[in-house]
C-alpha cells in the first residue's frame, strides 16, 4: 500500500514533538519502546520505521518486516516491558519501492512505563523522567481529571478567609453587572457558587478549596498549604546583569493583581494611543491581559517561581504550565484550554478578565497598538508571553517621577491609595510607633508586603519617618 499523502507531509516536517523516525532496518531498535511510553504520556505522536533522523527513506529488509511486526506486538502486550500493556499494529506502506512501517500512538488516559522507567517527550526527544520528583508529579496531574486548585481543606471554615476582601469582589462584579448576584450572597453562598466549596471525595467532607484560599486567604494561611507561592516582578533596564528594581510578591492573586499592576505601571511610559477616535490605554490594557493570565493559568502544584519582567524592549511573563501542546501559539488557529477554571470564573466575575481565548487576541490588539510589535505566546512546561517595547515605553521620563510630584496633592494621592496603601496608613495613625514587623503582625501580612507598601508610601510622600528604625515614628502627611 502506498503511503497517503497525510503521512509523507509529516514525514517532510520532520522530526518533532509527536514525530519520531527510527532506522530499524532489520530489528526494532530499543528505544522504540521509550518512544512509544513517551508518546503515551505527552500528546500522542507519529513513528516511522525505516527513516532516517533526516527524513531521508532508508527503507526496511523485506524478509524482517513481519517478524518485526511481530516483535513490536508482542513487546508493547507484555507487562513486564511496557506497562500497562498496548495494544498497537504497525502499518506498512510502500515509498519509492522502499518499505516503512507507520505507528500511530494516540494520547494515554494514564501514565506508562517502559521496563520500570517513566518517559516523557520535549521537543524530539524522549525523556526519563522516573527519578525528577516534580516531573513525575506534573505528568500525573495531567492525567487526572480534576485540578489541582479543587483540593479540598475540610478543617479549613469559611470563616478563615479575608471576609473584606470578598465584600470587595462584590463591589467589583458591578464592572460588568450593576446588581451582581453575588451582592445578594452570603461569604459561603458566593464560594459555592463558584466552585470553591467542594467534596473531598476521599473523606466525603466538604471544605473550601485551594482556589478559594488563594483568591480570599491571608497571607499566613496560604503559606501554610502553598509555601511555594509567590510571584517575582523584576524591572531590569539599566543593570541588566542583576535589576534595578524587584518586588517578591506572597499574597493572595486579587491583590497580587494590584501589586503587579503597580509594578508595570511604576516602570511604563503610557505612551498615548487611539483605538479609533478614543484615546486608550494600551499599556494598561495589555499589563491586565498577561499579569492575569499569569495569575489564573499557573501551574500551582509547581515549585517554578511566576515571573512579570520588564526589559529595554519587551516585558517577559513566565509560568508553570500543564502544557497541552509544545511551540509558539498562532492567533488563528490557537484554542484556549481552561487550567484554573474556578480561578478564572471569579476573575471574569470581578473584571480582570474576559471569555477564554480573548486575552491573546487583546494582546495582539493593544500590542501594535502600544509597540507596532506583535506578542509571541510559547505552550510549554514553562508559558512564556513576550511583548515587544518601542523605546518610548521605557524611556526614563515617565511614570515614577510623575507619581511621586503628583502624589504631593490629595487629589492625586487619593487616587494613588490602593486598598492595602489605606490599611497601612490608617493603621499608622493609631499606632506612628509600630516597627514593621509589628505593622505585618497586626495586618496578618508578610514583612516583605509591609515593606513594599512602606517604601511605596515614603516615595509618594505620604508618610514620612522621623528618628531611628528603633525609637523613631511614623508621620503620616496625607490622611486620604
Amino acid at each position: 500500500m502506498m503511503l497517503p499523502e497525510k503521512l509523507i507531509s509529516l514525514i517532510r516536517q520532520g522530526e518533532g514533538l509527536t514525530v519520531e523516525f527510527k532506522k530499524s532496518t532489520t530489528d526494532i531498535t530499543k528505544d522504540v519502546y521509550d518512544t512509544v511510553c513517551s508518546f503515551f504520556n505527552r500528546d500522542g505522536g507519529h513513528i516511522f520505521l525505516g527513516v532516517k533522523d533526516n527524513g531521508s527513506i532508508l527503507g526496511i529488509d523485506k524478509d524482517r518486516v513481519e517478524q518485526i511486526k511481530k516483535n513490536f506486538v508482542t513487546t508493547i502486550n507484555n507487562e513486564s516491558k511496557i506497562y500497562p500493556p498496548l495494544y498497537l499494529t504497525p502499518e506498512e506502506y510502500e515509498v519509492d519501492g522502499h518499505i516503512i512501517l507507520y505507528i500511530n500512538v494516540p494520547v494515554g488516559k494514564t501514565v506508562y512505563r517502559n521496563a520500570g522507567r517513566i518517559y516523557d517527550r520535549s521537543n524530539e526527544s524522549d525523556i526519563d523522567i522516573t527519578d525528577n520528583a516534580d516531573m513525575i508529579f506534573n505528568l500525573y496531574a495531567r492525567k487526572q481529571s480534576t485540578y489541582f486548585v479543587n483540593k479540598v481543606y475540610p478543617a479549613i471554615p469559611v470563616s478563615s478567609l479575608r471576609h473584606d476582601l470578598m465584600d470587595r469582589a462584590r463591589r467589583m462584579t458591578r464592572v460588568n453587572i450593576e446588581h451582581h448576584p453575588w451582592v445578594d450572597m452570603t461569604d459561603e453562598e458566593m464560594l459555592r457558587s463558584c466552585g470553591l466549596i467542594l467534596e473531598d471525595p476521599e473523606t466525603n467532607k466538604e471544605g473550601i478549596t485551594l482556589a478559594a484560599i488563594l483568591l480570599f486567604g491571608t497571607d499566613n494561611r496560604i503559606m501554610s498549604v502553598l509555601p511555594q507561592h509567590k510571584t517575582d516582578a523584576i524591572f531590569r533596564v539599566f543593570n541588566v546583569d542583576r535589576y534595578d528594581d524587584r518586588d517578591v510578591i506572597i499574597t493572595n492573586l486579587i491583590e497580587s493583581y494590584d501589586r503587579l499592576m503597580e509594578f508595570g505601571k511604576k516602570h511604563l511610559n503610557d505612551v498615548f494611543t487611539l483605538d479609533g477616535v478614543q484615546r486608550v490605554s494600551a499599556r494598561d490594557k495589555i499589563l491586565r491581559e498577561i499579569i492575569s493570565n499569569l495569575l489564573m493559568h499557573r501551574d500551582f502544584s509547581s515549585g517554578y517561581v511566576p515571573k512579570l519582567v520588564i526589559e529595554r524592549d519587551r516585558i517577559i511573563t513566565e509560568n508553570a504550565n500543564l502544557a497541552h501542546g509544545h511551540g509558539n501559539l498562532n492567533l488563528k488557529t490557537f484554542r484556549p484550554f481552561a487550567k484554573n477554571p474556578p480561578i478564572a470564573k471569579v476573575f471574569r466575575e470581578i473584571g480582570l478578565a474576559d471569555e477564554l481565548g480573548s486575552g491573546m487576541r487583546n494582546s495582539y490588539k493593544y500590542t501594535k497598538m502600544y509597540s507596532g510589535g506583535e506578542p509571541v505566546f510559547t505552550e510549554a512546561d514553562v508559558f512564556t508571553i513576550v511583548i515587544p517595547l518601542s523605546e518610548a515605553a521605557t524611556a526614563t521620563v515617565g511614570p515614577t517621577t510623575q507619581v511621586a510630584t503628583q502624589a504631593t496633592t490629595q487629589g492625586a494621592a487619593q487616587a494613588e491609595l490602593s486598598e492595602k496603601d489605606k490599611a497601612l496608613v490608617n493603621l499608622l495613625l493609631k499606632h506612628p510607633d509600630y516597627t514593621q514587623t509589628k505593622l505585618a503582625g497586626e495586618l496578618g501580612w508578610d514583612i516583605n508586603t509591609v515593606k513594599y507598601y512602606m517604601n511605596k508610601l515614603k516615595k509618594n510622600s505620604v508618610i514620612l519617618r522621623h528618628g531611628t528604625s528603633q525609637s523613631g515614628y511614623w508621620e503620616v502627611l496625607y490622611k486620604g
